[in-house]
């Protein structure tokens, strides 16, 4: 629900959707005005006849004519409103002949009809000859009337276009946002590793079915080509390993042969040079290994912490005999989903990473937690750290930072490291840790984290509470 209230398709319709309820209401609103216009030019009309028609009834009756037909037609229901005054001003019949208007239309306030204290009358104010002067006019309330029953019933239609906008706009975003959310899904799939997943085909080939057509096969030709890739790679390593290894069989049987000093120091580098190439061969297919997404299959509930407490406990020897310092920050246990073996080879690679670069006297710490749900493994040194545009290049295959190669590696190590992350849904990155190097992995977020903690919790409570007498 949240993902769809800030989908791009739901912001369409509703602008789409806004846009064609401002368009309705512009429209009713130039109805209204235009009804308006022309009820009062019926009403207008039809004062002007009955005034025209008085007049005439005066010319061919007299007075006495027009006197008769105001007060007759002043008492007929639903006829207009007629007043007569004489030359001095002086109220000769009908209900408007107490009131003053100039000659010609005007508007004003006279009594009501009905018993209302004013209604506003519309007024056509004529003067026959002799100076009497005829009023003839019609109350307001019928076009105010009109006004208010259209605009009921306007308001009420576009409620009605507006709800149906809304549901309209809500279920079309619903139906984009599926799809676009399959398109994503395969495409975070496809990150993680998953080059077999496709985008479902759509029914009825609109456009989002035709860019899924063109997705899918745009995929099928990446997997084709990255399938190609690994395989060339995996048979380059495969088919150099194997005679590698036998001319290192072969090399050790010659050294274990009665052999001059000088003979076996070259022996003995050359092993060390098949060491150092058949290492590089295996980190390759161990990285194409764990790009292939394969190893998902055997993700457990892990905790970071002892992965974290067995790596330190392992090098911290080694660490203490070349006069550096190995320490451990931990506190709550740190339960994620993934894979044991490549954990512990990612965090043993930036821990030896650190203890090599770091320098003499260096201090490396090892931490992880949990910050704001989300699991985060470090390490940190305070050596010379490494400039910040060479940081996100260091997790590239066989980049060094050392552009002479003269010191032991292949520069594999943080690509393996990097492979890893990825696999897990993390993020890697190199941060300056003023001074020093500080290498991040953050986890996504994860429902199995937060159960698996909770459980944890849970478990040693228990054990606290056993243990007390």
């Amino acid at each position: 629900m949240r993902g769809l209230l800030r989908s791009s398709s739901l912001r369409l319709a509703a602008l789409y959707g806004a846009a064609f309820t401002l368009a309705v209401a512009a429209l009713g609103a130039i109805t209204l005005l235009t009804a308006r216009a022309a009820l009062g030019r019926v009403l207008d009309q039809r004062i002007a006849s009955e005034s025209a028609s008085l007049a005439q009834e005066y010319r061919t009756e007299g007075l006495t004519g027009v006197v008769q037909a105001v007060q007759e037609r002043d008492r007929t229901p639903g006829a207009l409103d007629y007043g007569l005054r004489g030359p001095s001003g002086r109220p000769m019949a009908g209900r408007l002949d107490g009131m003053t208007a100039p000659t010609g239309w005007s508007v004003f306030a006279g009594p009501g009809r009905r018993g209302e204290d004013t209604e506003r009358i519309r007024v056509l104010t004529t003067t026959l000859p002799g100076g009497y002067r005829l009023l003839v006019g019609d109350d307001l309330e019928r076009i105010e009337a009109l006004d208010d029953a259209l605009f009921r019933r306007f308001g009420a239609a576009l409620l009605a276009i507006g709800l149906l906008g809304v549901a309209g706009g809500w279920a079309l975003a619903r139906g984009m946002s599926r799809r676009i959310g399959e398109i994503t899904g395969t495409a975070e799939a496809i990150i993680d590793g998953d080059l077999s997943r496709r985008v479902p085909p759509a029914v009825g080939g609109d456009d989002l079915g035709r860019l899924a057509g063109a997705f899918n096969r745009m995929l099928d030709r990446i997997q084709a080509l990255m399938e190609s890739l690994r395989q060339v790679s995996n048979d380059i390593a495969h088919d150099l390993r194997t005679p590698l290894t036998r001319l290192r069989g072969r090399l050790e049987a010659t050294l274990a042969e009665p052999v001059g000093p000088a003979q076996g120091a070259a022996i003995e580098a050359a092993l060390a040079d098949l060491d150092a190439i058949l290492s590089t061969f295996a980190a390759l297919l161990r990285i194409a290994q764990i790009e292939s997404g394969a190893r998902r299959a055997g993700f457990r509930t892990v905790d970071l912490v002892d992965i974290a407490r067995t790596v330190t406990e392992a090098f911290a020897p080694s660490a203490e005999d070349a006069g550096q310092s190995l320490a451990l920050q931990v506190a709550e246990p740190v339960p994620i989903e993934g894979d044991r073996e490549l954990l512990i080879q990612m965090l043993a690679n930036l821990v030896e990473n650190s203890l090599r670069h770091a320098g003499q006297g260096a201090r490396v710490v090892v931490s992880c937690g949990e910050v704001e749900g989300r699991a985060r493994l470090s390490v940190a040194d305070d050596g010379p750290g490494v400039p910040s545009a060479e940081r996100a290049r260091l997790f590239d295959r066989f980049h060094r930072l050392e552009a002479s190669r003269s010191t032991p590696g292949s520069g594999l190590g943080l690509a393996l490291v990097a492979a890893v992350a990825r696999l897990h849904g993390a993020e890697a990155t190199l941060e300056d840790a003023a001074p020093g190097l500080e290498a991040l992995v953050v986890f996504p977020r994860s429902a199995n984290i937060a159960t698996s903690q909770s459980i944890g919790h849970s478990l040693a409570r228990l054990e606290r509470q056993e243990a007390r007498p």
